[in-house]
This record gives structure tokens, C-alpha cells and sequence, in this order.
């Protein structure tokens, strides 16, 4: 007779999630142990919590399903907590499973005892179970899994003591039915219909499912027919871009460039998407970036079928036979001399295979990224969704997982990188073909550029800048990746760099470079930002254009 660990390995194994992330402890051991008894479930280990939660993410992003991840108790949860919420805010589908005490074993307020659920809720509003028998258990992971895959995706978590995990008399539960997406209704189509007929400036704003292929192709369509503008949410979940796919503009980071986008038009028609607000709040600055006299529809939400909701409007519009804009394919040239951000992002683009998928965490050195790679081979995106610095290098091994026969490059500034650096051990434990890339400029640069922004009082002294600074000393990234099985090499000159780059390309296995730059931002010109920042609605149209561009091409 099964034990409550191994039929809930069938039980996640016959619903077709093939991975588990983890990082166990001593309530956990069943659970590993039935491991070995479901031949379909890799396991994959994490050093520390925060890699395996955002190798799911990463996984599910590129997988478009969900992976399991294994914590121990609300420790281990917290520590992998900031991934988790990257998670959410993306709509990403993950089973998160967290062990508990026994059961019987909860009461004696233990060591590692603490509210396990009250952690989970941060990050896993829609799903939280703790199932206290063994014979609950395979019934409440089904409906874990049917909330992980509903629309939108989710985490879903639960909750695991360690005796419902050995207790005999498990039973696998059936796979839950999946998912079934509709598109908008008639007449909200209608409805939006007849705004772009108004004539009236429209641009659209798509996220989530609707930064895909065919959902852009749609948009590139009315954009083609009707002269809408066609948006991007700031950190998208999964971009599909490059030569032959439709181009779409990302919304700025930095509130001031992003109402300056938004600036002309009367109609915001949401796809997937939510009204854009500032990243955060600054002093006697708008919060929300939508335009006073700016009017937000919603074509479709997170549950719906962003696809097929753009196609019902296409036709709706007569905009089937429109011709859509897709990008040519060009590359910059290849770069030379001392290296810089700049350069990073133009070696990227002329170097970048096809197929790639790139994960970006680059922050203020990848501000050149966009432009750089616009004309490369057809290409995946993945965005730091939730903010929560330390996602790139664990979604690049989740990436790697689910499309191994991809390659994968991860891009990610020194301080970030910091925060889940144990994900190179596991990408040369699993041989994942990755490159990741260390914008080494040995600061917090976007928190230097914040500092400037947020109008911090007085001059700024040293005991606040060291706070920033990433100096003294000074992090090796080439030594502490080789101490974890990666290849890598250190250069501060652009030949240096594209050779390390093909090299990394042609090998598979893990590399990573480590690229010693200035900051993007010096000083003097983040002194300078806030001042152009607040001078850009009393500049005329065009100029104030130029400059966005000039800051955020």
C-alpha cells in the first residue's frame, strides 16, 4: 500500500508535472524518498530556497505548466518567498509544496514551528491547504494543480506535515480537467469596436498571454487597419520579439517617461493587462499614469483568451487581410574598445542565436538591451516581473529545463546576481546550457539613480552612499562561479567580451562572463535625471520625444 508521499508523486506525475524543484529538510524525507518510486518526475535540487522557487517560475514561464517546488516549513518558504511573489505578479503557474511537523507534532511549538499559512497567503492568495490525512491529501493536490493551471495561473500552495506524508492508505487522485479559456463576449468587442471607428487616438496595452506570437500578430493587424498604438506592459512575463515578429513598445520604467508615452491618446483598451501605475511612489508625483482625459477599456482579462479576443476584434474591424508590421531583421555592429553597458547590449544583439530565450536582470545597464536585440533572430523575453531582485540566474535554470534544446542567457547586474548566486552550482550540476552575463559596475545603480529621484533631503554623505556602493571589496564573479563548476572568464574590453561570448555559445554547459563596466548612469548624469524628468511636460511634443528616447530607447 502507498504512503501519502508516493501517491501524491503519481498524483503530480499523472496531471504531467515532469519537474520538482527543491530545497527539503527533515519533514520533507518521504516525499524525497518517493522520489525514486515516479520514474516521469526529475527532481532538481536548489542550494538555497529562492533558487528553486524561481527555477519554477522560469520553468512555467517557457513550459507554459506548472513544476512543483519543495520547501521546508515557513523558514524554508520565506526564504524563497521573493520569487515566489516574481511569481505571482507574473501569473505564473507553480505547485508549491511546503512540509510541516507532524501533525500531532504542531502543538509543542517546536524550533522550526511558525504559521506556515499566514506566510503562504503573501504569495498565494487564490490557494492555501494544509491536508491533515493522508487519505485528503491526493484530492487537495488535484485542486492545488487545477488552481496552479486555472486562468490566471497561480501559485498554489500546499502545505505538507510529515506524517499525513508517510501515513499508509494514499491514493492518486485523477489529473483535474484542464483549463478552458474564452475569449471576450460580443458585445464587449463591439464596444471597443466602435471606439477605434471613433477615430479618436487609441493605443492598446497587452500583457501577460497577449505578449505571444499570434496575440501580436492580431495587434500588428488593427495596428495596420486602424492606426492604434500597440503597447507593452513594463516587465512582461514572456515577450515573444525579434526579426519577423511584430514590434511592440514597452511602457518606461520611470513614471515621467511612461505618461509621456501615454500623453496623446483618449482610448487605453487593456489586453491582459492592468492600468499602468509608477513603480513607486515619489513626492508631489501622480501614482497612476493613465491620462486624466485619457478613457481605460478592457477587452479582455487574465482568464480570458487574449488571442482570441484580438481576433474577434480584428474581424469585427474588417482588419483580417491588413498587413502586419513585423520587424526586419538587423544587427548592430560588432562592438570595440573599452566595454560598457552599452556595448554588452550590442555584442548581445549581434552575437544572439535564434531561439534564444534571454532573462533579463540587467536593470540600468540593460537599458540599451531593447533597441540592441530588436532586429535578432526571432527570440524569447523574460522580465523581472515582481521587482524582487535575484530572479534571473534561478529562472535561467528553470528556462534551461523546460526548453533544453534552447539557448539560454541570462543577464544580470553584480548586486542582483548576489542574491541567488547558488543557481550556477545547479546549472553545472544539471549541464544547462546557459551564459550568463554579470554587469559588473560594483554598485546598486538603480538605487543611486532612485536616491536621486525621490528628492532624499541635504547632500548625501558617505556612511548613505556606502549603502549603495558594492566596493571593498570588490566581488570576483569568474572565481565564484569556477568554485561552483562554471566555466568563466573576466573582461573589460568589448573584443575580450564577443570572444568569451561565441565561445560560450559554441560549448554547451553552463558560462558565465564576468564584465567589469562603468555605471550607465555616472553621477553627474543622475544628478541631471530628475531635473529632465520634471522639464518633459514643458517641453514641446517632439523634443520631449527625442529625450525618452535619448533615456529609455
Amino acid at each position: 500500500m502507498a504512503n501519502g508521499a508516493q501517491a501524491l508523486m503519481k498524483t503530480l506525475a499523472d496531471a504531467g508535472i515532469e519537474v520538482c524543484f527543491s530545497n527539503p529538510g527533515t519533514s520533507e524525507m518521504h516525499f524525497v524518498a518517493a522520489l525514486d518510486d515516479e520514474p516521469r518526475m526529475r527532481a532538481v535540487l536548489g542550494l538555497f530556497e529562492g533558487v528553486a522557487t524561481g527555477a519554477a517560475d522560469g520553468y512555467a514561464r517557457m513550459a507554459d505548466k506548472p513544476a512543483a517546488v519543495l520547501l521546508h516549513l515557513g523558514c524554508g518558504l520565506g526564504n524563497g518567498l521573493a520569487n515566489l511573489h516574481n511569481a505571482r505578479k507574473g501569473k505564473v503557474p507553480i505547485v508549491n509544496i511546503v512540509g510541516d511537523h507532524a501533525t500531532y507534532h504542531m502543538a509543542l511549538d517546536a524550533q522550526l514551528q511558525s504559521d506556515i499559512e499566514t506566510v503562504a497567503r503573501n504569495v498565494s492568495p487564490g490557494f492555501v491547504r494544509t491536508s491533515m490525512r493522508t487519505e485528503d491529501l491526493c484530492n487537495d493536490a488535484a485542486e492545488a494543480i487545477q488552481a496552479a493551471r486555472g486562468l490566471p495561473g497561480q501559485v498554489a500552495t500546499l502545505i505538507l506535515p510529515a506524517d499525513v506524508s508517510w501515513g499508509e492508505g494514499g491514493k492518486p487522485a485523477p489529473p483535474p480537467p484542464p483549463p478552458q479559456a474564452v475569449p471576450a463576449d460580443d458585445d464587449t468587442v463591439a464596444g471597443i469596436a466602435e471606439v477605434i471607428r471613433s477615430g479618436a487616438k487609441t493605443a492598446l496595452m497587452l500583457g501577460g498571454k497577449a505578449l505571444r506570437e499570434p496575440a501580436l500578430l492580431a495587434a500588428a493587424r488593427l495596428a495596420a487597419h486602424s492606426g492604434v498604438k500597440v503597447f507593452s506592459e513594463v516587465f512582461p512575463t514572456r515577450l515573444e520579439r525579434g526579426a519577423g515578429r511584430p514590434p511592440v513598445e514597452r511602457l518606461a520604467y520611470l513614471a515621467e517617461l511612461a505618461s509621456l508615452q501615454l500623453s496623446p491618446y483618449k482610448h487605453l483598451i487593456l489586453v491582459d493587462a492592468k492600468a499602468p501605475v509608477s513603480f513607486f511612489a515619489y513626492p508631489g508625483k501622480a501614482s497612476e499614469l493613465v491620462p486624466e482625459a485619457c478613457q481605460v477599456h478592457t477587452l479582455s482579462d487574465s482568464a480570458q483568451d487574449a488571442a482570441a479576443s484580438l481576433d474577434k476584434l480584428v474581424k469585427a474591424l474588417g482588419a483580417d487581410q491588413a498587413e502586419p508590421k513585423v520587424q526586419s531583421a538587423t544587427r548592430p555592429a560588432r562592438p570595440r574598445g573599452r566595454l560598457t553597458a552599452e556595448k554588452i547590449c550590442k555584442a548581445i544583439g549581434h552575437l544572439l542565436p535564434n531561439n534564444a530565450i534571454i532573462v533579463d536582470e540587467a536593470n540600468t545597464s540593460g537599458l540599451m538591451l531593447p533597441v540592441m536585440t530588436a532586429g535578432a533572430p526571432a527570440h524569447d523575453l523574460i522580465t523581472l516581473t515582481g521587482g524582487a531582485i535575484g530572479q534571473s540566474l534561478p529562472n535561467a535554470v528553470g528556462a534551461a529545463i523546460a526548453c533544453p534544446d534552447r539557448p539560454v542567457l541570462a543577464l544580470v547586474g553584480d548586486g542582483s546576481a548576489m542574491y541567488t548566486i547558488q543557481a550556477l552550482w545547479t546549472m553545472a550540476r544539471e549541464n544547462l546550457d546557459v551564459t550568463v552575463v554579470v554587469f559588473g559596475n560594483a554598485a546598486y545603480s538603480i538605487l543611486n539613480v532612485e536616491l536621486e529621484r525621490v528628492g532624499a533631503q541635504g547632500d548625501v554623505g558617505p556612511k548613505a552612499r556606502s549603502q549603495l556602493d558594492l566596493t571593498g571589496p570588490n566581488l570576483d564573479f569568474s572565481r565564484l562561479a569556477q568554485g561552483m563548476g562554471v566555466h568563466a572568464v573576466r573582461t573589460d574590453n568589448a573584443e575580450d567580451f564577443c570572444q568569451a561570448m561565441e565561445y560560450a555559445l559554441a560549448h554547451p554547459g553552463p558560462h558565465l562572463i564576468d564584465a567589469r563596466i562603468p555605471e550607465s548612469l555616472n553621477r553627474t548624469k543622475r544628478r541631471i535625471l530628475p531635473w529632465l524628468l520634471r522639464s518633459l511636460p514643458n517641453l514641446p511634443q517632439p523634443l520631449a520625444r527625442a529625450l525618452k528616447k535619448k533615456l529609455a530607447p
